[in-house]
């Protein structure tokens, strides 16, 4: 049986805990000079957030060493 690869692609978007898979929130890393302060500051919120139920089921298919 051969090894089960990680998609690199995945690995380097999401990180796994306790309570699940984390997600880094869009719209935070580029093109900032042109957005209002508002839009950003309701963007920065803690930076990061779970991942939804339902797509990591998904998640740990691409992640299968994650467990």
């Amino acid at each position: 049986m051969p090894k089960l690869k990680t998609n690199r692609a995945a690995a380097k978007r999401f990180r796994k805990t306790a309570k699940g898979f984390k997600r880094y929130s869009s719209g935070r890393r580029h093109n900032l000079g042109h957005k209002d302060s508002k839009r950003k500051r309701h963007l920065r919120s803690g930076g990061s957030s779970l991942v939804d139920k339902s797509d990591v089921g998904r998640l740990a298919h691409l992640l299968p060493n994650h467990k």
